[in-house]
């Protein structure tokens, strides 16, 4: 969800503008994805370098993950989707931590679309941290030697989550910027200049159009005469 900054900054408003604006397009997408039948959707809230920010970004940034986790325990039911966060967690206050596993309670009972927010995220630290819990349970005989794929995945904060099958990126970079690089080996990536509180159901509806006329052949070659 990039551009939050830039958004405020090219309005003459303060940084922390710009992330009320991109929570209310995080909402307005959230809900448009519901409506089209998406299943899962993982949004990049706050990476593991977001911490060297001011600590006026920072604090405005944990109090709106407060604001939406206490709305999504109360009205999770009602809207069909349930809210799970991603990442190293143990950074957080022990207060934003029992909402996020109250919201993971409320979630298990919850039918419809998951959204996973990424907090204190960073794809290299989730490998690390999933290669150490693995290490910690083979030391335990809790795991076997011969780890496979699938194996290690049960590890990784998304265990139990199909790896996207896009990823789509606002604000104009291309790069991945350490955003679930074991999960995306073979995702399809759509850019847009789009800043993310200008984001809007269009955007969606146009990577959906493009993932559509991909060629996704996950490393085989497409037999001659089909597709």
């Amino acid at each position: 969800m990039d551009g939050n900054g830039r958004w405020a900054t090219n309005r003459g408003l303060p940084r922390t503008a710009g992330h009320s604006a991109g929570s209310e397009t995080f909402r307005r997408i959230s809900r448009y994805c519901r409506d089209i039948g998406v299943e899962y959707f993982t949004v990049y809230a706050f990476s593991t370098e977001n911490w060297k920010r001011s600590h006026e970004e920072v604090e405005a940034i944990l109090k709106l993950l407060d604001k939406y986790l206490r709305e999504a325990i109360d009205t999770m039911e009602q809207e069909r989707m349930k809210l799970v966060l991603l990442g190293d967690l143990s950074r957080l206050s022990p207060q934003l931590r029992a909402l996020a596993d109250r919201a993971l309670e409320v979630g298990r009972n919850v039918q419809g679309m998951q959204v996973n927010v990424c907090f204190n995220y960073g794809g290299r630290d989730e490998i690390l941290r999933a290669a150490k819990r693995y290490a910690e349970d083979y030391a335990a005989g809790k795991a076997d030697a011969d780890l496979d794929e699938a194996g290690f995945s049960a590890y990784l904060d998304s265990a139990g989550i199909p790896d996207p099958d896009i990823i789509i990126r606002s604000g104009g970079e291309q790069r991945t910027s350490n955003f679930l690089l074991w999960q995306s080996a073979y995702a399809e990536y759509w850019f847009t200049d789009t800043l993310w509180p200008d984001f809007g159901p269009a955007e969606i509806d146009a990577a959906i159009a493009a993932f559509g006329s991909r060629d996704r052949r996950f490393g085989g070659v497409k037999e001659a005469g089909k597709g």
